[in-house]
C-alpha cells in the first residue's frame, strides 16, 4: 500500500507493507532522506507520528489503523543527555545533571550545589567522589579529577547519619528522634538538618517538632561540628527559610513567618532574602511575602512598619548577643571547637563520609581502642588462689546479708490495685484504638444471625440491561485491577490517537491488547519448550 511521509515541508510517497513495523519504516526514511538514527553520537533520532500520537518501533502499521492513502509525520529529535550522573550511596537513586557542558570547567562546590538544590540535603551534610573512590574537594574543579561527559559520581553521607536522613527524607518525626545523636554540639546540628529537609519537602510534622525544639528557621545550618575547614561553601550560610523560598512550600513558609518575622529579612551568601528568592518561580509565595513585607505592626499607641520593626529586632538581639561575639573571635570557638573535640581536616584524617548505617558505625566505634577495658594490673595476675575455707571468723561475722526491707499487707495490697488498674486503662486505650482504626466501618452493631428453621422465600431474578452489564463489568474492572477503564495499558495506549474518535481509538486498543495477549502465550510456548517437564519413571 502506498502511504505518505511529511518532512520539513516536503511530501514523499512510499510503497510499504500492511505488516511492516514502525523501526522498518524509520530506516527507510532514513535512507531516503539520509538522516541519523537514535545511534549517532550526536544524539538525535526519528519520530513518527499518526493522528497525534508518537509510533513504537515494535508497532506495525496495520495494528494502528494506517491504511491506504494515510499520512504519517517525521520529525528529528534530539536526545538530552545528562552531562553527570551522581549516585546517592543513602538512597540507592542516580541523579542526572543536566547542565551545560561548561559545568566540566567549574569548581566542585558549583556541582555541589546544584546536588543540594536536587536533593534537598545540606551541602554539608554530604560528599561527592570519583568513581575511584577519591573525595573531591570545593577549591578544586572538576578538570583537576579527570571528570569526563557521562561519569557517574558518588554522594557519601556522614558515617552514622543514614537511617536518620531517611527518616527526614520519609518525614518520618520517630525515626528522626531514635538516630539522633548523644552528643551536645551534633545533636543541635542535626535538628537544623532535620528543619532543613522538612522545609525543602514540606514535611509539617517534622518542622513543628523541629521548631519545638528551639531551631530557629533564620539560622544557618552551618557544618558538622568535627569538619575543620577555613575554606567553607558559600552555601553553608543557607536557613531553613531558603530551603521552603526555594521549593516554594508556602505552607512551611507561613510557619516560619509565625515563628519569627526575622525570616523576611534573612540573606543568604548571596545576599537574597526569601522574596527575591521565590521571585518569578512560585506566585502564591511571592504574594504572601510580600503582603508580610508591607504590613504595619500596631502597638497600644503606634504602628511601625515590618521592615523598621525587623530593623529594630536585629538591633536588640545583635545588643544580646555583644558579649558572646567577642568570646567567638578565637577561630577555633567559630567552628565550635574545644579542646579534646574530635577534628577531621580535609585530606589528613581518615573519612568519617562512607554512607555507613548507625549499627555497623557504632560497632566500629566500640572496636576502637579508645573504648576497650584497661589491661589487668601484674599485681592481680600475680595473686595467689586464696582458699576460701581459711576465712577467719572475723571475716564470716562481718558479711552479713542485707536483705530487702519487709513489704506491709495494705501496701502490698495498694500495689496489686495499682497493677489491675493499670491493665484496665491499657485494655481500654487499645479497645479505642481499634475504634479509631476503623471509622471508616459502620459503627452501628450488626443484627444476631437468625436461627430460623424455615427456608426463606425464593427471589426472583431478572434479566439486566446491557447498560447495567457494561457498568458492573467497568466497576469490576476498577475493584479487581484497582485503575479505571481509561487507565488500562491498551487504552492509555490508544488515547494518545487524538485525531480519531474514540469508537476508532477503541478498535486500536482492542488491537493491542489482542497482539500483547499473542505475545505472552508465544513467550510462554517458548519457554516450556525449552525448559520441558521431567518425567519421573
Amino acid at each position: 500500500m502506498r502511504i505518505f511521509i511529511a518532512f520539513e515541508g516536503s511530501f514523499e510517497p512510499f510503497d510499504v507493507s500492511a505488516d511492516e513495523t514502525v523501526e522498518a519504516v524509520k530506516l527507510i526514511i532514513k535512507d531516503y532522506f539520509h538522516i541519523p538514527l537514535s545511534e549517532d553520537e550526536h544524539g538525535r533520532y526519528l519520530e513518527l507520528m499518526y493522528a497525534g500520537a508518537a509510533l513504537k518501533d515494535s508497532w506495525s502499521l496495520a495494528d494502528v489503523g494506517i491504511s491506504l492513502g494515510s499520512t504519517l509525520k517525521c520529525f528529528v529529535m534530539e536526545e538530552d543527555r545528562p552531562t553527570l550522573y551522581v549516585f546517592n550511596a543513602m538512597t540507592q537513586e542516580t541523579m542526572t545533571m543536566m547542565e551545560n557542558i561548561s559545568l566540566l570547567g567549574k569548581k566542585v562546590s558549583d556541582l555541589r550545589t546544584l546536588v543540594a538544590l536536587s536533593c534537598g540535603f545540606p551541602v554539608s551534610v554530604f560528599c561527592l567522589r570519583t568513581p575511584k573512590g577519591l573525595e573531591m574537594y570545593d577549591c578544586n574543579t572538576l578538570r583537576n579529577y579527570q571528570i569526563d561527559i557521562g561519569t557517574t559520581l558518588r554522594l557519601d553521607v556522614w558515617d552514622g547519619w543514614k537511617e536518620f536522613l531517611m527518616g527526614c527524607l520519609l518525614g518520618q518525626k520517630l525515626k528522626v528522634q531514635r538516630y539522633l545523636s548523644n552528643e551536645g554540639p551534633v545533636l543541635k546540628y542535626q535538628k537544623k538538618v532535620a528543619l532543613y529537609i522538612a522545609a525543602f519537602y514540606r514535611y509539617i510534622g517534622l518542622t513543628e517538632w523541629a521548631l519545638k525544639q528551639g531551631v530557629r528557621p533564620e539560622e544557618a545550618v552551618g557544618v558538622h561540628p568535627y569538619a575543620w575547614c577555613h575554606a567553607l561553601h558559600a552555601d553553608v550560610s543557607k536557613c531553613p527559610i531558603h530551603a521552603a523560598a526555594e521549593a516554594g512550600q508556602l505552607l512551611i513558609l507561613k510557619a516560619f513567618v509565625n515563628c519569627s518575622v526575622l525570616c523576611l529579612e534573612c540573606k543568604n551568601a548571596a545576599g537574597q532574602i526569601p522574596l527575591t528568592i521565590v521571585k518569578h518561580r512560585h506566585k502564591d509565595c511571592v504574594l504572601y511575602l510580600l503582603s508580610k513585607m508591607w504590613s504595619t505592626v500596631s502597638f497600644p499607641k503606634i504602628s511601625v512598619p515590618m521592615r523598621i520593626y525587623i530593623k529594630i529586632k536585629q538591633w536588640v538581639l545583635r545588643a544580646q548577643s555583644h558579649n558572646l561575639n567577642k568570646s567567638q573571635l578565637c577561630g577555633a570557638r567559630v567552628f565550635g571547637a574545644k579542646v579534646g573535640d574530635i577534628m577531621m581536616v580535609d585530606g589528613f584524617t581518615t573519612p568519617k563520609m562512607t554512607s555507613k548505617s548507625w549499627h555497623k558505625a557504632r560497632y566500629k566505634d566500640s572496636q576502637s581502642p579508645a573504648c576497650k577495658l584497661p589491661p589487668q594490673c601484674e599485681e592481680i595476675a600475680s595473686r595467689k588462689p586464696v582458699n576460701p575455707l581459711a576465712i577467719s571468723q572475723q571475716d564470716t561475722r562481718q558479711q552479713t546479708l542485707k536483705l530487702p526491707p519487709l513489704v506491709d499487707a495494705n501496701t502490698f495490697s495498694e500495689l496489686q490495685r495499682q497493677q489491675q488498674n493499670q491493665k484496665k486503662i491499657t485494655a481500654t486505650a487499645r479497645k479505642k484504638e481499634k475504634l479509631i482504626k476503623h471509622t471508616d466501618l459502620p459503627q452501628a452493631p450488626l443484627p444476631p444471625v437468625s436461627r430460623v428453621g424455615y427456608l426463606h422465600p425464593s427471589f426472583y431474578y431478572t434479566t439486566p440491561s446491557a447498560a447495567f452489564l457494561l457498568k458492573s463489568s467497568f466497576a469490576y474492572f476498577s475493584e479487581h485491577s484497582g485503575k479505571t477503564p481509561r487507565r488500562s495499558p491498551c487504552l492509555a495506549m490508544a488515547s494518545a490517537f487524538k485525531e480519531k474518535r474514540w469508537l476508532q481509538q477503541l478498535g486500536i486498543a482492542r488491537v493491542l491488547a489482542k497482539k500483547s495477549i499473542s505475545n505472552l502465550t508465544t513467550q510462554e510456548d517458548l519457554i516450556a519448550r525449552e525448559n520441558p517437564p521431567k518425567i519421573v519413571l
